[in-house]
């Protein structure tokens, strides 16, 4: 059962009169029909919630009607590159070539921040926007030197490179000062030495967050029954997604930059978690 499968599930069982479907979506398509009222609940990513409730691009506008849940666990923004393209920043990039997610997905967005902070744009090199699977193909076969992603650790498409070829996975710490001017919901995360094949050391890249989302007008009782049927389910939710083992609801109510639902903000205070 997937993730979303799993909320399903959960949030049926606690509120049986609630109507729960499962469709595709993703951090900025998830947003904007929150705001919209076609729909009511949505995976989200941090940094993306962040800028609708701001009006940032790629919004038009402030979103008003949308709030924080629960935040759930952090993504990686990485950077990875051919060992032998003689690639060490992202600046190197500058003639070569580029691989990063369809436009509009949450990874190619912070891609074009990040190229920002070093001074480029996508004019200064050559861009394919293309699936894991085919980024994966294309730094292969050497159709590509670089390739941009935001997900869990490790990533299968950079294991999938690494198979085939020697890689090298960018340092970004001399951009955080950067992408926190563009988004305070930014931060610096460690990948382990040894996530990936010949990573002899711990490499620091851009951290945010997948959180959930929720309109601002469903019921308080609602959003309280969902946040805690969260909570009581972490171990069943972990067997899912290993990355969702050990949440606890001070880490679940971690200040995002989004207003908390009134639902969730009393589950946690319940739980003796101080929130804004």
């Amino acid at each position: 059962m997937s993730l979303g499968g799993q909320f399903k599930y959960i949030w049926a069982k606690a509120r049986p009169d609630l109507q729960v479907q499962t469709l595709p979506g993703a951090g900025v398509a998830n947003v904007r029909p929150i705001e919209t009222g076609k729909a009511e609940v949505g995976f989200g990513n941090t940094i993306t919630s962040a800028d609708a409730i701001n009006g940032n691009p790629p919004f038009n506008e402030p979103h008003k009607k949308v709030c924080n849940v629960a935040t759930l666990y952090p993504q990686y923004f990485q950077v990875v590159v051919l060992a032998d393209a003689g690639i060490n920043s992202v600046k190197d990039i500058k003639g070569k070539a580029l691989t990063t997610q369809p436009k509009g997905n949450t990874g190619e967005l912070i891609t074009q921040q990040l190229l920002k902070v070093y001074g480029l744009s996508y004019s200064d090199l050559k861009t394919s926007f293309v699936s894991y699977t085919d980024s994966a193909t294309q730094l292969k076969d050497n159709q590509a030197q670089m390739f941009t992603l935001g997900t869990l650790i490790p990533a299968s498409a950079i294991m999938d490179i690494a198979a085939a070829r020697d890689i090298k996975l960018l340092d970004l710490s001399d951009a955080i000062d950067g992408m926190k001017e563009l988004n305070p919901g930014y931060t610096l995360i460690d990948v382990p030495a040894g996530t990936y094949p010949k990573q002899d050391e711990l490499v620091k890249v851009i951290g945010y967050a997948t959180h959930i989302v929720a309109s601002c007008d469903l019921p308080e009782d609602t959003v309280y029954q969902m946040t805690k049927g969260i909570a009581e389910n972490v171990p069943s939710l972990a067997a899912t997604s290993k990355a969702m083992t050990g949440l606890t609801p001070e880490q679940m109510a971690t200040d995002v930059g989004v207003p908390l639902h009134a639902g969730a903000a009393k589950f946690y205070k319940e739980q003796g978690v101080e929130v804004n």
